[in-house]
């Protein structure tokens, strides 16, 4: 019997099935978008649950990367399956007609694990490592489908390293299912970063699940998605599964025009949106829908800095004026910073909970942008299903 919420279906006859399923790809008009750029050559970290390199989608996609969990494992790169498919729907391989194709198939995988096998992480500091590491080794952007109710130095001060090394940031904005708090989660809010809120299936109604506010800065399609996970496929949802599309529009970007700061990246994104709510920013749609054509075709003035960033002060997380060395290790890595949601060596998790089901996360409780199906903690509610299972 597999874990609650989890329900696993008969392998499809066509081979095809999951390629037919992948509505988002139409939506975003990722055939259109491929003619100009597919992320070749730019490499996207995915600082999640770990991502599993041998599913016949990402084969050849994935980097070696990095295990914080459990750095001598190696027979479970992601045992969850939550970093596997953001890591599909960034850069799924599109050498076939079948299985999950990303929207960026030619961009690089960079994997960092920082949620344990049951989607959990004792406080920020292990992301806050995590952001570090992946700027070091070589990402130019990074997805964050995870987030928390409270603010954190640690990962303040590790996103703004980001920023300082020119790299973008994307998180998504947070479920409510999983969620005590309808405030966007944390680091999505913070200043710089491109908060992604979720659609429905093919339309431009928010997601149901979806938190918002004054803090979004886009939206993707986060509902009725076919993933890849390891062993085969799952239908999940949730705004875990938005901010990968958004993370890899920005890949497609910067492989087209390589020179171009992560600024002009975040602006040209913004400004390319479409515009989906009432006219202009809002708290639902933020700027809009996401629109990689757009955002690869339209002629858009550089601008000076992040216009996400309202921080003028050196050492503040944004795009603006940032120290160019990384803090100690002992700032980095270590210490007692726990979102601000418990007390020093006081553990607190990140957990999600069924889309739909009770919400007993406390206040001194972490989420990661997914309103997963059963055991998943990641800004996504994933209802399995074994769509294939038989490699290419």
């Amino acid at each position: 019997m597999p874990p609650s919420g989890f329900a696993p279906v008969d392998t499809p006859t066509r081979v095809d099935q999951v390629r037919d399923e992948q509505w988002q790809l139409d939506a975003l008009r990722a055939d259109t978008a491929w003619r100009t750029s597919t992320g070749r050559d730019v490499t996207v970290a995915v600082i999640d649950s770990g991502v599993d390199g041998s599913h016949p989608d990402l084969a050849g996609q994935v980097l070696p990367g990095l295990d914080l969990v459990d750095p001598g494992r190696s027979d479970s790169p992601d045992p969850v399956g939550h970093g596997t498919t953001v890591a599909g729907l960034i850069a799924g391989r599109n050498d076939d007609r079948r299985g999950v194709v990303g929207l960026a198939p030619d961009a690089k995988i960079l994997p960092v694990r920082v949620l344990d096998e049951d989607n959990r992480y004792d406080d920020a500091l292990i992301v806050a490592k995590g952001v570090r590491w992946a700027v070091d080794n070589g990402a130019r952007v990074i997805n964050l489908s995870l987030g928390g109710s409270g603010d954190s130095p640690a990962l303040a001060a590790a996103v703004d390293y980001a920023f300082a090394r020119d790299v973008v940031v994307v998180a998504c904005t947070g479920n409510v299912a999983t969620s005590t708090s309808t405030k966007v989660w944390y680091p999505a809010r913070e200043p710089g970063v491109v908060a992604v809120a979720g659609l429905e299936r093919d339309t431009e109604q928010l997601w149901s699940g979806s938190i918002t506010g004054p803090d979004t800065v886009l939206t993707a399609p986060a509902s009725g998605l076919v993933g890849a996970r390891p062993g085969g496929y799952w239908r999940v949802q949730g705004t875990s599964f938005a901010a990968p599309l958004v993370a890899a529009t920005a890949a497609l970007i910067r492989a087209k025009y390589p020179q171009m700061s992560a600024g002009d990246v975040v602006n040209r994104l913004i400004t390319t949106a479409r515009d989906i709510g009432p006219t202009g920013r809002d708290d639902r749609f933020g700027y809009g829908l996401v629109d990689p054509v757009a955002a690869l075709t339209t002629d858009v003035p550089s601008v000076p800095r992040n216009p996400l960033d309202d921080n003028l002060s050196p050492g503040v997380a944004g795009f603006g004026p940032a120290p160019g060395t990384a803090p100690d290790e002992q700032a980095a890595g270590t210490g007692t910073d726990s979102l601000d949601l418990a007390a020093p060596r006081q553990q607190t998790w990140w957990t999600a909970h069924p889309a739909g089901g009770r919400d007993d996360s406390g206040p001194d409780r972490l989420w990661t942008g997914v309103a997963v199906l059963a055991a998943l903690v990641v800004g996504a509610a994933l209802v399995a299903r074994r769509i294939r299972q038989s490699g290419r």
